[in-house]
């Protein structure tokens, strides 16, 4: 029984047909960086302190000091949040002309009862500044984006199930467009509940693309190009849109301008309708035989191949819809020993590698230097990320390389807090290796993660650790506000994550030229051994070696 790839192998793996499916598909996700990521210019908090009102006709000399000063780490600076009582400064101003003539700092302090007033040296607006949201309300700014990712997580619960029903390319440019609009009404926001409503909206949106372009290229595409095209086509086009971000952002210092040309970037992807085909894989299972047929047949014109007379026999159809059909409850998940701890361990890692990428990425604004050029710097490292961890994946065992750019990423984000505090430069630059790392490691997880499940199971166990990964987001946002009660904590939590991860993934079984289990039962088979005090689970082709041994 010839299963879809060996039905269509006549088109060839790597023709005109293929190439051009690569780069539209790749390309279509070349947005999904700015929204997200946007919060590092959109929620940026500029520098602020108490607006004093101008009706209390204070002298200037009064008015430099109706601020008080406050320790931060090593320097004195105005208060962001409190300032001294205006009614109390303003029967002082009038009984004593000179300020230093009076101990301001016995006068009573009081909260920014009129509200603040910003710093316009690097932005005309932000949302933070648009809806104060500093002090007592400092927490909104890090939740704006953590609801971002819980419409990121609602997205990856039901992108699944709708691209399986309506089809993978109505899916994808559905999502596309209500990422566009949604983006665009949000500009236009009243306030920070509404801006936070359409936000989710957008994350909904923002991964429901992604993971569609993901599958439906996976569809399209040769056997031979799944993998490239998962890494280098999807990881260098995500890059190139991250690197682009930071380039409009410096030019539109307005946050509703900026979403708003962000958002229009979308209505250049309309005509890609007309040239990115349905997979004929969902069209066979929804025994829409004949449009599959048509698809595959201008697929074969174009690559200039001769297309057999019979494409599927009925028996060969009546297969792939029976192995469509079958499914298994999460449960199937945690039956036995094996599958259990595959599952437990990948979700750990996932959730590690997607707090510490969204992590390092939001943390560009308290980085050394021009928050513009680190941001850039964040992308162009996703580049040799992605080359890297196509080489890992075609050259190297899948659990060494894994476990080998964890330890990697933990160790340089622990190295942080030993840096001297006139080395940030050394500093920044050893996040942006830790950005490679979680880059890298995302990609390999990726296709590690299809390889380690049974077909049975496979689409189910890599859907539950995306799930996990992005509850693991939300949080991301809050990592580095550990820096104000420890200005390393952050790394020092990411750092350790990063290590225990590399030390989880040596438990997992090796896939590397290994062929794909298709069965619960098969899985069960795998034996375990003992290196050093790790119990490594290991396929029954090295549990055969090791008993020969």
């Amino acid at each position: 029984m010839r299963d879809y790839d060996e039905i269509t192998a006549f088109l060839g793996e790597w023709g005109p047909y293929q190439k051009i499916i690569f780069f539209l598909l790749s390309l279509s996700v070349f947005p999904n960086a700015f929204f997200g990521i946007n919060m590092v210019f959109v929620g940026d908090t500029p520098e602020h302190r108490c607006l004093i009102p101008g009706n209390l006709n204070l002298s200037e000399a009064w008015m430099n000091r109706t601020i008080p000063l406050e320790q931060d780490k090593d320097k004195l600076q105005y208060s962001k949040c409190r300032r001294y009582r205006l009614d109390v400064i303003k029967n002082l101003s009038e009984i004593f002309p000179d300020p230093d003539s009076v101990n301001i700092s016995e006068v009573g302090q009081e909260p920014c009862l009129d509200g603040w007033v910003y710093s316009k040296e690097q932005y005309i607006s932000t949302i933070v500044s648009e809806w104060d949201l500093v002090c007592d309300n400092g927490w909104k700014g890090p939740f704006s984006t953590s609801v971002y990712f819980i419409g990121v997580l609602v997205g990856s619960f039901i992108t699944g199930q709708l691209a399986d029903r309506f089809g993978r390319k109505k899916v994808m440019f559905l999502t596309l467009a209500l990422r566009t609009v949604f983006g665009i009404i949000q500009t236009f926001s009243p306030n920070w509940e509404i801006f936070c409503t359409f936000n989710f909206l957008v994350g909904l949106g923002s991964i429901s693309n992604y993971m569609v372009a993901i599958v439906l290229g996976s569809e399209l595409v040769g056997k031979s190009v799944r993998i490239i095209y998962a890494t280098i086509g999807i990881g260098i086009f995500y890059a190139t849109g991250y690197m682009f971000l930071p380039f409009v952002a410096y030019f539109i210092r307005s946050w509703e301008i900026l979403i708003l040309t962000l958002c229009l970037v979308g209505f250049l992807y309309i005509p890609l309708w007309w040239f990115i085909p349905e997979s004929p894989r969902w069209l066979l299972i929804k025994g829409r035989v004949q449009e599959a047929e048509e698809i595959i047949r201008q697929a074969a014109k174009r690559n200039d191949v001769t297309t057999p007379v019979m494409l599927f026999s009925d028996l060969e159809l009546q297969d792939m819809k029976a192995k469509s059909n079958q499914s298994q409850a999460i449960m199937h998940l945690f039956t036995t020993s094996n599958i259990r701890t595959t599952t437990i361990l990948n979700i750990i890692i996932w959730m590690v590698l997607a707090t510490g990428y969204f992590g390092l990425s939001l943390n560009v604004p308290n980085l050394h230097g021009d928050d513009y050029l680190n941001c850039f710097l964040m992308g162009v490292i996703e580049v040799p990320a992605a080359i890297a961890a196509y080489i890992f994946l075609q050259r190297f065992p899948r659990r060494f390389s894994l476990s080998g750019i964890l330890f990697l990423g933990g160790v340089v984000l622990l190295l942080i807090q030993i840096i001297p505090s006139n080395l940030s430069v050394l500093a920044t630059v050893l996040m942006v290796i830790g950005k490679f790392t979680a880059t890298c490691g995302f990609l390999i997880v990726y296709v590690y993660g299809t390889e380690l499940y049974p077909t049975a199971v496979r689409s189910m166990g890599v859907g539950l650790s995306s799930t996990a990964s992005r509850a693991a987001t939300i949080i991301s946002p809050y990592v580095f506000h550990l820096g104000l009660y420890h200005e390393f904590l952050p790394f020092i939590v990411l750092g350790c994550l990063m290590v225990l991860s590399a030390i989880l993934a040596l438990i997992l079984p090796e896939t590397f030229k290994i062929p794909l289990k298709d069965t619960i039962d098969q899985m069960e088979k795998i034996k375990s051994t003992k290196v050093g005090n790790n119990l490594l689970l290991v396929t029954p082709i090295h549990a055969n070696k090791m008993a020969a041994e």
